[in-house]
């Protein structure tokens, strides 16, 4: 029913603006206004006069707002495993922590959950995503856990309900109590589907289908989880092209790389998204952009796990969707998606394309509109524009940190993580003067360390 007294609105003003809307509209002095949970206006100069139903008018001198920061791969349950196996590549490095990971229950993976999902959402983060498929049994309902943390927080959220069934017994790394069996692991996909999956415009929680990569997942899964996905009018997201390994892997065990492995199998379209997609031949590349495939790209992690530069100019030159991934904090410790911006500027500066490789507009975009293209949410998200949902961040930048930067843009992708005066997820505060408004930060804490150490000894025992 609507309010016949109007939508409350909430004023932002006197402040630097960037839309990254298809044209990068930017205004050194502009305004945001919204109404309710979505955005109704985005200008130069102060907001209009007269507007009723204003609750809130927030003087934004010193600060520069932007689209919410949309985050497009992660593994929450990681959080609880940090600073560990520092020194693996890829393979090496799941080998070391399977036998870790394999002993999560429902409350190590709720606190999990809510100490990634915190870290994220004080740095800018109004839409996060989880890629979960550790699903040890008698661990109880991981899914449901990572959902429940998610809504608490109050930020828009994809849990991709991954699934692995290639356990050592079958040449897989992970343990074979770790993993599920094919039938059970549809089963209980499709069940996560019904149960929480919101097709709305302003959707809170949404799931995604995801078996975890092609080492740890047979081909059935694969198939069958694609045609499950599309029957259920859901997207895909799995591992692809991470490093040199994987591709050989893919050699030897299907007679083809990873790319045409995943389009036998029904894993290329434009409802699907691969994370990092480091090695990429240029017949890959044509492949993501011919059928629209999406990329999460993990700048950091890439680095920590030694697994190389992903072409990501290459990509974006093609076509292809990208969006930018925190993944897991065992492989990337900060956690948050403002080091990414960052990384993905710096580290793709050191490819072949060099200075030319990456602006900071672009780096922004990436974090932005990018990951909400690569999840399906573009038409919704990442961009300031009229009737999208108000998810923004409103950015200091006059403290000693950006002080001396004109460029408001340069300032927060290159300089130090910004403090975050104001994030807003469906026109609701989540983030005030740089502290959480929905939970406890100090609790949060708390409950991550004790649920590592709780970890780290049923993992000795």
């Amino acid at each position: 029913m609507t309010d016949p007294a109007g939508p409350q609105r909430l004023v932002i003003e006197n402040c630097a603006v960037a839309t990254v809307d298809a044209h990068d509209t930017e205004f050194s002095d502009g305004h945001v206004v919204v109404a309710g949970n979505r955005i109704e206006s985005v200008g130069a100069g102060r907001a209009p006069e007269g507007l009723a139903g204003v609750v809130r008018r927030i003087d934004g001198t010193g600060h520069l707002v932007t689209p919410g920061l949309v985050n497009t791969h992660h593994h929450f349950y990681q959080w609880i495993t940090r600073g560990l196996a520092t020194d693996h590549h890829l393979f090496d490095w799941l080998v070391a922590l399977y036998p870790t990971w394999a002993r999560i229950d429902e409350p190590m993976v709720r606190a999990a959950a809510q100490g990634s999902l915190a870290m994220m959402a004080r740095g800018g983060v109004t839409t996060a995503m989880d890629h979960h498929y550790v699903f040890p049994r008698g661990s109880g309902d991981l899914s449901a856990a990572i959902i429940g943390a998610a809504r608490d927080m109050g930020v828009r959220f994809t849990l991709a309900r991954g699934s692995m069934d290639r356990g050592e017994s079958d040449g897989g790394l992970p343990p074979d109590f770790a993993v599920e069996t094919l039938d059970a692991a549809l089963a209980a996909t499709a069940a996560t589907v019904d149960a929480h999956h919101d097709p709305a415009f302003d959707a809170m929680t949404q799931i995604a289908v995801a078996p975890c990569s092609p080492f740890s997942v047979s081909t059935e899964l694969m198939r069958q989880g694609a045609e499950l996905a599309r029957a259920k009018g859901v997207r895909l997201h799995t591992h692809g092209s991470e490093t040199v390994e994987e591709e050989q892997f893919c050699e030897e065990l299907f007679g083809m790389g990873p790319t045409d492995y995943f389009e036998s199998t029904g894993w290329l379209g434009d409802d699907v998204w691969m994370a990092h997609c480091v090695h990429m031949k240029d017949s890959d590349i044509a492949a993501f952009a011919r059928t629209g495939t999406g990329v999460a790209h993990c700048p950091s992690s890439n680095a920590r796990l030694a697994a190389g530069i992903a072409r990501v100019p290459d990509m974006l030159a093609a076509g292809v969707p990208v969006g930018l991934g925190v993944d897991g904090t065992a492989s990337n410790e900060s956690g948050e998606l403002h080091t990414e911006l960052r990384n993905a500027l710096l580290v793709n500066r050191l490819g072949p394309h060099r200075e030319r490789a990456l602006t900071a507009r672009q780096a922004l975009r990436l974090g932005t509109y990018g990951g909400a293209r690569v999840l399906g949410r573009s038409d919704h998200i990442g961009s300031l524009e009229a009737g999208k949902l108000a998810d923004l961040v409103l950015w200091r930048m006059d403290t000693l940190a950006h002080a001396s930067i004109a460029d408001p843009v340069a300032a927060l992708v290159l300089g130090a993580a910004a403090p975050v005066t104001l994030s807003l997820v469906d026109g609701r505060p989540v983030v005030e003067n740089g502290r959480l408004t929905t939970v406890d930060e100090d609790a949060v804490a708390a409950a991550t360390r004790e649920e590592a150490r709780r970890l780290a000894r049923v993992a000795r025992a």
